[in-house]
């Protein structure tokens, strides 16, 4: 038995242990995770739903890769499969036919590619629900990227942009002018440059900042300023925004309430412990989330609201 074997089974035994006799508050508990991927690093969709079972977990969204290309868009195909191996929507679409209670999923394709508007309209026709994540190296209000809102425009979806400085989705700070003129369209921000810029002192260059945050950042004028912009809390850059300054946390959950939305994007096959950092937002969330009712949006209210989930 490989280490991923042993892993998901340990995960399986520990969570059948744990589970009550009784009907608890984490048995009724809705949990949507906006942020998951087929393929990611490798990981089989058998040890994904081990995985999101173990967190508690109960329906996923799945983002798929684009098609691979060689050009500047990808890093000239380094950056293809999100840069984790990840699978395109075919495969998302199909883990979401075996198993439509626990999954939906997004479709995506590489802004510039050639059809990029015909594939993202044949993935939305055929029950994707919105488009990304959009990780490519490209302005953010770029032409090409313009043509991928109008398409979410034209389907009323949302699209999820990762935002690096200097490396994917360019040009954060003009991103307004894209709010204005999409008002129509639910844009959700993630990844580095997202969550640097919760602090107003944020130093663009770097990408995991620590300490105590400045408020007043360009991420929380967004959200607080254009009803069509939401956060995704996935990944370590979510992570650590609510880790590193946690009296700013609590006002800032607070605050947003209506704006975020739980993900994970962690790669692990444990959904638990030190490992996944998943396992460790949905704990922390959980924790400085002002109350139940603000815990249940930003767990799943949010989602299921822009995402038309039912």
């Amino acid at each position: 038995m490989n280490r991923r074997h042993f892993t998901t089974s340990l995960a399986r035994g520990a969570l059948a242990a744990t589970v009550p006799l009784s009907l608890s508050a984490a048995e009724t508990e809705e949990i949507i995770d906006i942020h998951q991927h087929a393929n990611y690093l490798g990981r089989r969709n058998d040890e994904l739903l081990a995985h999101q079972e173990t967190m508690g977990v109960t329906r996923t969204i799945l983002l798929p890769a684009g098609t691979e290309l060689t050009s500047p868009s990808t890093h000239e195909g380094k950056s293809n499969g999100l840069a984790g191996r990840v699978f395109g929507t075919e495969a998302s679409a199909r883990l979401t036919a075996e198993h439509p209670t626990r999954f939906a999923f997004f479709c995506n394709e590489v802004p510039d590619a050639a059809g990029a508007v015909a594939v993202l309209e044949k993935w939305l026709d055929r029950g994707a629900i919105g488009i990304g994540e959009s990780k490519f190296a490209v302005d953010c209000d770029s032409a090409p990227m313009r043509q991928i809102y109008d398409v979410a425009r034209a389907y009323r979806v949302p699209v999820l942009l990762h935002f690096q400085h200097e490396t994917y989705n360019f040009g954060f700070d003009r991103f307004h002018k894209i709010l204005e003129q999409y008002p129509e369209v639910n844009f959700i921000g993630h990844a580095q440059t997202w969550w640097g810029n919760i602090d107003a002192a944020h130093d663009q260059k770097v990408l995991y900042p620590e300490g105590p945050v400045t408020p007043g950042g360009i991420t929380d004028k967004y959200l607080s300023d254009y009803p069509n912009m939401f956060g995704d809390l996935s990944a370590g850059s979510g992570l650590r925004a609510l880790s590193r300054d946690e009296d700013h946390a609590r006002a800032f959950l607070a605050r947003h309430q209506d704006k975020l939305l739980l993900g994970t994007d962690c790669p692990d096959v444990e959904g638990h412990g030190d490992t996944c950092s998943g396992a460790k937002q949905i704990a922390q969330v959980r924790r400085l989330a002002p109350d139940p009712t603000a815990l249940a949006k930003i767990f799943s209210g949010n989602a299921k609201r822009i995402m038309k989930l039912g």
